[in-house]
This record gives C-alpha cells, sequence and structure tokens, in this order.
C-alpha cells in the first residue's frame, strides 16, 4: 500500500477537511511525535489528537515519578527534546533554577543527574503552549479500542469518546514485567509480593526490617535499593538474576566515542561481539575506558542493527543482550554510591540464581535460589519485588486494542520479539507483511527494526524522524 492508494479516498485540496494525527500515548516518543509534527506543520491546517491518561502530555511511565531517588541515567546536557540542541534541558534547567532544592543533583565533576520527574515537567513545559492554544489537544482517557474503517481510523477512548484519524501513532510504553510464573502463583494474594515496581506507592508495604527479595537485576532494581534505602529500609536484600550482572556506572571522565565499526561492517553476532572486543582493547591500551567503546556502537545502532541478518538479531537479543544492557543503560552515580554501600556493608548481595520452589508459612516466603554451577540456596523473605523488565514480546497481549489490532490484521510481533513489526519509515507491517502507511510506530516499540531505541537520545532522534514522515503524508494529503 503507497501513500497514493492511502490519500485516494479522502478529500483533495482545497477540502475543508483538516488531517488528523491520533497518537496513542504521551510519554516522550508520543510527546515528541507530537511537538515536532506541530512544529514542521505550522503553517498547514491540521489536528493532532495525544491519548495520554495523564494530567500532562510529556512525563509518561519514565518521568513521572516523585520518587526522588529516581534519576536520570544519562547526565542532563545529552538530554534534550531537541536533537539538534542537546542542552535545551540545561538550558531550562537553568532558566527556571530548578536544582534549588536538589544539591545532590551536581556531581563534583560538574556533571548533573537531576531527579527524573525533572525532565517530565521539562517535557511537558515544552508541549504546554502547543495544548493551551489546541494545536494538541489533550484526550486525558486511556484507549479503549480502535478501529479502521472507510479509509480512517476511530479511536474509541475509556471516556466514550471516538476521535477520528487519518494517520495513527502507536507511541505507548512497554508492557510491565513478566513475573516468572511459579512466583506469581506462589505469592499470589500475598500482601509484600510487588509484581510491577513502576506502580505509584508499591513500595509501601515494605517495613523498614523486611528481607527482600529482588527478582531482576536491571535499572529498575537500582532503583529499588535507592528508593528503599531512602525510604529508610535496613533489612538484607538479595537481587538476583540468570547471570548475576550489575548495571554499570558512568566513566570517570568526559571521552569521546571510540573505534570504527563502519568499515567493516559485521553480519553476524559473533562478529559483532568480536569487533566490540577489540575495540576496547584498543581503547585500554590508549587509556581509554569501555564506556567510550559502547557510547560508539550505540551511536551507529541503527547502521549496525540494519545489516545484521534476522537470525543474527535474534541470537543478539538470545545470548548478548544482558551484557549490553548491563553497559549500554548506565547508573546515575548517586543511585552507583548506594549500591556501593549496600554492598559493601552486607545488606546487598548480588547473585547469579534463578528462582527455584516456594513455600509460603504465614507471611514468610522460603525460597529456593538455583544456581547454575553451585549449590542451591535455601533463604526467607518478607518480601519479593519483581524486576524483571518489559515483557517485550507480549506487547500485542497487553492491552486489548493492540491485541485486537494483531487480530485484525493490522500488526504483528517483530521477528525478534522487541516490539512491533515496522519497516524503515516506522510503518507499521501487518499479518500479510504488508505495511501501512496509515500507521506509524514512534519509541522503543520499533526497537526491532531500528535497534538502538532505549535511551533518551535515540528515542527523540527517532521521534523527529517519525514527525517528518508524518508531516510528508499529511501535505501529500492536502495536495
Amino acid at each position: 500500500m503507497d501513500q497514493e492508494r492511502l490519500f485516494s479516498d479522502r478529500p483533495r485540496a482545497g477540502s475543508p477537511h483538516a488531517v488528523t494525527v491520533a497518537v496513542i500515548g504521551g510519554g516522550v516518543s508520543g510527546a515528541g511525535v507530537a511537538y515536532h509534527l506541530a512544529l514542521a506543520l505550522s503553517e498547514e491546517r491540521f489536528d493532532i489528537v495525544v491519548f495520554e491518561p495523564r494530567a500532562e502530555i510529556g512525563r509518561g511511565l519514565a518521568y513521572d515519578t516523585l520518587d526522588p531517588a529516581h534519576r536520570i541515567n544519562v547526565p542532563a546536557v545529552r538530554m534534550s527534546l531537541l536533537p539538534d540542541h542537546p542542552e535545551d534541558f540545561v538550558e531550562w534547567i537553568e532558566r527556571n533554577d530548578a536544582l534549588t532544592d536538589d544539591p545532590e543533583a551536581v556531581r563534583p565533576n560538574g556533571a548533573v543527574f537531576p531527579r527524573r520527574a525533572l525532565f517530565g515537567a521539562y517535557v511537558a513545559s515544552a508541549l504546554r503552549p502547543f495544548v493551551d492554544t489546541g494545536v494538541i489537544k489533550h484526550r486525558r482517557a486511556k484507549v479503549a479500542h480502535v478501529e479502521r474503517a472507510d479509509g480512517h481510523w476511530t479511536v474509541f477512548d475509556s471516556e466514550g469518546r471516538g476521535t477520528e484519524a487519518d494517520l495513527l501513532v502507536i507511541a505507548t510504553s512497554h508492557p510491565a514485567p513478566d513475573a516468572p510464573a511459579n512466583l506469581a502463583r506462589a505469592l499470589e494474594g500475598h500482601p509484600r509480593f510487588v509484581a510491577d515496581s513502576t506502580v505509584p506507592g508499591s513500595l509501601d508495604v515494605i517495613r523498614p526490617e523486611d528481607r527482600v527479595l529482588i527478582v531482576g537485576n536491571g535499572l529498575t532494581s537500582a532503583d529499588i535499593v535507592a528508593s528503599l534505602s531512602r525510604n529508610g529500609h535496613r533489612g538484607p536484600i538479595t537481587s538476583i538474576s540468570r547471570r548475576g550482572l550489575r548495571s554499570r556506572g558512568h566513566a570517570p571522565r568526559q571521552q569521546d566515542p571510540f573505534g570504527d565499526f563502519e568499515a567493516v561492517p559485521v553480519d553476524s553476532a559473533s562478529g559483532l561481539l568480536r569487533s566490540v572486543r577489540q575495540a576496547i582493547g584498543e581503547a585500554a591500551s590508549q587509556g581509554v575506558t569501555w564506556h567510550a567503546v559502547i557510547d560508539q556502537v550505540r551511536g551507529h545502532g541503527h547502521d549496525i542493527w540494519r545489516n545484521l541478518p534476522v537470525a543474527e538479531r535474534r541470537r543478539i537479543v538470545r545470548h548478548l543482550r544482558p551484557f549490553w544492557d548491563v553497559h549500554r543503560f548506565r547508573i546515575a552515580p548517586q543511585v552507583e554510591e548506594v549500591l556501593d554501600n549496600a554492598v559493601a556493608s552486607g545488606r546487598l548481595e548480588i547473585l547469579a540464581a534463578s528462582v527455584g520452589s516456594i513455600v509460603r508459612s504465614g507471611e514468610e516466603i522460603s525460597v529456593t535460589l538455583r544456581r547454575k554451577h553451585a549449590a542451591p540456596l535455601e533463604r526467607v523473605y518478607d518480601a519479593v519485588v519483581v524486576t524483571t523488565g518489559p515483557a517485550h514480546g507480549g506487547i500485542l497481549d497487553s492491552q486489548p486494542w493492540l491485541a485486537a489490532l494483531r487480530d485484525e490484521g493490522y500488526l504483528r510481533l517483530d521477528p525478534t520479539g522487541l516490539g512491533l513489526a515496522c519497516t524503515e519509515r516506522s510503518e507499521a507491517i501487518g499479518a500479510d507483511g504488508q505495511a501501512d502507511p496509515s500507521l506509524l510506530i514512534s519509541g522503543p516499540l520499533a526497537r526491532g527494526t531500528f535497534g538502538e531505541l532505549m535511551g533518551l537520545p535515540q528515542i527523540t532522534e527517532h521521534a523527529v524522524f517519525v514527525a517528518n514522515e508524518l508531516a510528508a503524508k499529511v501535505r501529500a494529503f492536502r495536495g
């Protein structure tokens, strides 16, 4: 289906019909698309409708947190809604004197790692003028159902309204963590079983002396430890993952990206691993840390990913992704200090293990921790928190309207299992293998095609790309 076919049954130039773009999801991915589309089409007649149940567009799941222990894990100087102006967030902080109540945000080396909610406030402030003037319409509701008929989409929301749109963008957040089945069954109804720690207030049930098991050991696990510590928790914590890998911190000093991953493109997972290891060795000989090499891979992530056959992408997801994640997604220095202190004091134990048998005795939880090359451990806990990360492969079952679009053939899972299938133009690929130019995917759900789409800089770059694609479609529609 091409653009000519898409627009052939719609009003042409001179028609009073205003093109409507509906964006489902008002986090950074959706907000970024709406913001840049509004800028790109400032002289056009069109409507942007963003479906976001939160009070403001731009915060989303990641930046709507009020927990002061949650900090951005990228220096503020690299966080911006404007890829061509990376200092925009820092300048906004200075204009608004936004760190007066957060002296810990500025590190000794001058790097700034503010609380995560502050970045959400920054994005929301950028969108607010467009919302106030009606250029962007905020539907503060959840999406209940989406239909395609007569050449347009209709989005039905939880308030019972139906909104017609010519172009639809899916920019929803990740699915909730997927708790191991045996854990979910055994602990159903337990007062201190936290299956989804992203729910506000979910950690309030944990008491200061509770023995805590955290299942999963990435960025969210680090946030949990930081939050518990800030709230006065003193009990022992065990954090487990299959490989026992812990999220790494930032380089001790600023470094330019290092390594050449373009001269000889790799076409296999093993080839990429060899190239990265070789580059890290070369970097070390020049006094440069591994951080610079990972930054270079991230910067060329789309080109590297695009060159890999699907089978090799799957191998990376299956075998290398955990190692990539702990090096790529670094924790803020403030959070790293909390973890270091907790490990040094013996309060935090990080293990390579998985959950075996579980026995409840009242509110006590006896768990067998299975280890690959060691004897199992028998431990007793008072609370269990699941931080296994987003269930990317379950995205199409995470919300009824997504499942319905799949069942009707408009969406399918990306072959890597990382999100929704889409083309290099971010157009959704349906069950028939054909792209639909009226349906676009923005943000991390498109990472199966684009590779590196989890860090904020890449998310905003992709939002600009999707906005430009939409702008071209709107102009084609108007003739």
